[in-house]
């Protein structure tokens, strides 16, 4: 177990990537209740909302009355853009802690339905998006490739394809003076396996050591917690998770949530990997998460609890 981080971020992305998978809309208030109690588990990030097309994603339509409203403390809350204009309008939200954050997709297919951009245009975004950060003293934290692992749109992809994206993403923005401070591999669709990470992790901090390797991966075909342990094994101490595993992706065909906070940080635990979560406060989230969702959701420790002897 020496390889294993001493302690990891865990980012919460169920207000966001969880809510916008739901085909019924959910009150502002509702979303506000789940994320004030989430604000008291001890997680640092939490993805609230995104300001995207709301004629695409109809559920994140309230993201200013949301952004409005979040608590103050201690916990940074991020929004979601794909585009200028919606770092625009994050911008004016002072409740945010802007980061400086763009996305790619090795699947040219999901780049399309996501973004409606194609990789050139995607690329060649990179540079507006460094613009804009410079202007506004803001820097380039990170920068997240989907569908590393392949989708249903266009096979299976390999570590090779993923470094040769990279080696293009990084190249512009580099041309513009600038560095992400991470990049995030995403297993939108649910097809990777832990050898797959292992490989592709290893190979990116190969290539680029200065960079922070991140996962945010899902759970489509049950390997998502697998694959997540794998990234520990290969040092990876940033994580995107989504309370009681809410989530999937619009534009993903049967793509499943991402693997669910508490578990996940459960096992971290459980392994002595600190996640500076308190796992009783985030399984009353899970709970809550539940509720508001109308249906069940698969995290396991809201069901199962935390480890007792019972005499």
């Amino acid at each position: 177990m020496s390889d294993l981080p001493r302690s990891i971020l865990i980012r919460e992305d169920g207000p966001r990537e969880g809510f916008q998978a739901l085909s019924t809309v959910v009150s502002t208030g509702d979303k506000l209740r789940l994320i004030n109690a989430l604000s008291t588990t001890g997680v640092q990030v939490i993805e609230a909302t995104a300001f995207v097309r709301t004629d695409r994603i109809p559920q994140l339509a309230d993201a200013s009355e949301v952004c409005a409203a979040l608590p103050s403390g201690n916990t940074i809350f991020h929004a979601l853009y794909l585009n200028q204009r919606g770092f625009t309008a994050a911008l004016t939200h002072k409740t945010l802690s802007l980061e400086g954050f763009a996305m790619l997709a090795l699947s040219e297919e999901f780049l399309k339905r996501n973004n409606n951009r194609t990789i050139p245009e995607a690329l060649e975004d990179l540079r507006k998006f460094c613009h804009l950060f410079q202007a506004h003293n803001i820097p380039f934290d990170r920068l997240m490739i989907s569908t590393v692992f392949g989708d249903a749109l266009e096979g299976k992809k390999n570590a090779e394809d993923v470094l040769a994206l990279c080696r293009r993403a990084l190249q512009v923005i580099s041309s513009e003076g600038m560095t992400p401070n991470e990049v995030t591999f995403a297993d939108t669709t649910g097809w990777g396996n832990p050898e797959q990470v292992k490989r592709l992790i290893s190979e990116f901090r190969s290539e680029f050591p200065a960079i922070h390797p991140g996962l945010h991966l899902h759970d489509t075909r049950g390997t998502g917690m697998a694959n997540a342990y794998a990234g520990l094994l290969s040092g990876v101490t940033r994580f995107d998770c989504s309370v009681a595993g809410m989530g999937g992706c619009p534009f993903a065909p049967g793509a499943a949530g991402n693997i669910p906070t508490e578990d996940f940080a459960f096992l971290a635990e459980e392994l002595g990997v600190s996640t500076g979560l308190n796992l009783e406060k985030y399984i009353e989230c899970a709970h809550l998460a539940q509720e508001i969702a109308g249906r069940p959701l698969p995290g396991k420790l809201k069901d199962g609890g935390l480890l007792r002897v019972f005499r």
